[in-house]
């Protein structure tokens, strides 16, 4: 028998396949490193943030978690004074109210702060930072209506930073005792603000563009397992007696 010619094209389609199969696997070949390499940058960052996170009889305790309570007690460290500066220098009824709403929310605020950071063991400061420490150089040098004004306008432009900082902590946190604290902080903050605001001395155009110019991405708090996290009852009426705070209140009279 005569063998069988060839099909016309067979030799052109099966060279063609060999090419198209090469290409493919040089493409993978260059590509599998890629991701190769980014997997493991995904492990790496997990590690790290699961690093910043320890476990606690109350959840998981991040890093965000931890700084967050050293803010509080930042917070109470130079607010307090500057409401006791505003009871007594203030030149209107508001301002000098708006005064004891800083006085009395965070001597609340601050004993929270501070029986949760020993509860979770978290170290905590006894000053305020540079910045806090200016703004109340600043508050004292002023008399009348420029202190009124300087009052208003640096302590809703705080409020107003750290406002977000709790909706935050609030949303992402595992850890009972930080929602708990993050619960008042926001009921804290959130009175006042709005008493700041009803001193008058608030220029809203200033201060929005001060929050947008200082405004700066929160990064998510790492997700880990909460294991056996204890739950906690919020109860308005609950005092905080440990440790002792570092600036007590003045007495104030039972009137209004």
């Amino acid at each position: 028998m005569r063998p069988r010619p060839p099909i016309k094209g067979r030799g052109v389609f099966s060279g063609t396949g060999l090419i198209i199969a090469g290409l493919a696997a040089t493409t993978a070949a260059l590509l599998f490193p890629l991701w190769s390499y980014a997997g493991r940058q995904d492990a790496v960052s997990a590690n790290v943030l699961s690093a910043q996170t320890v476990t606690t009889p109350y959840g998981p305790l991040s890093a965000q978690d931890r700084d967050f309570v050293t803010k509080v007690r930042l917070a109470g460290l130079w607010e307090l004074p500057a409401g006791e500066l505003a009871e007594r220098r203030g030149t209107t009824p508001a301002v000098r109210t708006a005064g004891q709403h800083l006085v009395d929310g965070h001597t609340s605020l601050d004993a929270h702060a501070r029986t949760v950071a020993t509860q979770l063991g978290v170290p905590l400061p006894n000053q305020p930072n540079a910045q806090q420490k200016q703004w109340l150089a600043a508050l004292d040098a002023a008399r009348g209506q420029d202190f009124d004004r300087r009052f208003a306008g640096i302590l809703r432009l705080a409020h107003g930073r750290v406002f977000s900082l709790v909706a935050q902590v609030r949303a992402g946190t595992q850890n009972s005792l930080v929602r708990d604290l993050a619960d008042d902080a926001n009921t804290t903050v959130l009175d006042h603000i709005k008493i700041l605001e009803a001193t008058g001395y608030v220029d809203f155009a200033t201060l929005s563009r001060e929050l947008a110019a200082s405004a700066t991405p929160v990064p998510s708090p790492p997700v880990v397992d909460p294991g056996s996290a204890v739950p906690v009852t919020p109860s308005p009426d609950e005092t905080y007696a440990l440790p002792p705070a570092t600036t007590s209140a003045p007495p104030r009279s039972s009137g209004p």
